[in-house]
């Protein structure tokens, strides 16, 4: 069985430096359950997918885990976004400074 994190991330192009922090949801989100999404500024602008990926990369530098263990779930058009980190840290939680919902935290189940 492979653990799975899901983050709802907020994606911030044209940055003038890349950082990810916690942030509070706001009132259009569509997760409105949660408290706190992940902002992720990254310097690369909305364009052909860039900075999609540069978050993508951004957080699994931040989580301290591969490139390839990070994967969008949701959200490919959107600056709202929900991303899936398979077999993620025991303390993913103190390393991108988020604390992860219940519903949207923490799952076992099998890899895709």
């Amino acid at each position: 069985m492979t653990e799975r994190a899901l983050i709802t991330i907020r994606v911030h192009p044209g940055a003038s430096r890349a950082t990810v922090a916690v942030e509070p949801a706001q009132a259009g989100d569509a997760r409105r359950s949660q408290s706190q999404v992940l902002g992720v500024w990254v310097h690369e602008r909305a364009a052909a997918g860039k900075a999609t990926e540069a978050a993508l990369a951004a957080v699994a530098a931040a989580a301290g885990v591969r490139r390839a263990s990070v994967r969008l779930v949701t959200g490919a058009r959107s600056r709202l976004k929900i991303i899936e980190i398979t077999d993620p840290p025991a303390d993913l939680a103190q390393r991108l400074g988020h604390e992860l919902a219940n519903d949207h935290g923490r799952s076992t189940g099998s890899a895709r």
